[in-house]
């Protein structure tokens, strides 16, 4: 009578694991797919601006791939006039929350200005526009923690010639995300041991530098997709106005 009784216990033991795996799995959201994006971006009320910024950002793909979910809570650092917070709001849905990120030196410039217009807009319902240092970007109403996504995009460069604490703000991204949130960089790609070096010129940086600088802060990569790369661009020239598309690169780095 011993052994039956010993399998059941077993038996019942395993299948409480797996019962509280599939529960925890059941919670996590699946991956925004291409289609969902694509339905965002495709928005009737969305600017022409916008949409001729979509062709060079690839929108579709790096809306997917920065991987917001309705409900979610982001922060998009160096936001601009905010082209990617009102993505990132589209997608956080009401029940979400975006704070969209400008240095105090360009609230009352044309920046500032474009992003306060948009704020305005029916899409930002969900968005607050945060006014501080881009060392230190995390607003008080933010608990270390509670992020789910953080975004910057192709500006980590200008950091290079701007007196930005590039380690501050890393470590403050850091303790803003929960554990298992993402810290989604792009930027344009600089020659192999250029580092930051080209940031006021090229407007260029090392992927190889910057991806040490962001782990350093304890963030591991997760994915590094190849959407955004153009192998024939020598990266010897300005990416302004560039002779073909600039070789970008765009990276995922987790919070363990």
């Amino acid at each position: 009578m011993k052994q039956p009784f010993v399998f059941r216990l077993v038996m019942l033991l395993a299948l409480g694991a797996l019962a509280l795996l599939l529960g925890g799995c059941a919670g996590a959201p699946s991956r925004v797919t291409l289609a969902q994006a694509e339905a965002i971006i495709a928005s009737k009320d969305r600017s022409e601006a916008d949409r001729t910024n979509d062709v060079r950002r690839k929108a579709v793909q790096l809306l997917a791939f920065i991987d917001v979910h309705p409900g979610m809570r982001a922060l998009d650092i160096s936001a601009g006039g905010g082209y990617t917070s009102e993505l990132l709001a589209r997608s956080a849905g009401s029940e979400g929350r975006v704070w969209s990120q400008i240095p105090p030196a360009v609230k009352d410039g044309p920046i500032g200005q474009r992003l306060a217009v948009r704020m305005a807009t029916p899409p930002m319902r969900n968005a607050s526009m945060v006014v501080r240092p881009f060392d230190d970007p995390i607003p008080p109403e933010i608990t270390p923690g509670s992020l789910d996504r953080v975004t910057l995009l192709f500006n980590y460069h200008d950091f290079g010639h701007m007196s930005v604490d590039r380690s501050r703000l890393n470590r403050a991204v850091f303790a803003a995300l929960e554990r298992g949130g993402t810290f989604v960089v792009s930027d344009h790609a600089g020659r192999a041991g250029t580092g930051i070096s080209e940031s006021n010129t090229l407007h260029r940086i090392e992927e190889a530098f910057l991806r040490a600088e962001i782990e350093a802060a304890g963030f591991r990569v997760i994915e590094e997709p190849t959407f955004l790369r153009n192998p024939a661009d020598p990266r010897t020239e300005p990416t302004a106005r560039p002779a073909q598309p600039n070789d970008d690169f765009v990276l995922k780095f987790q919070k363990p």
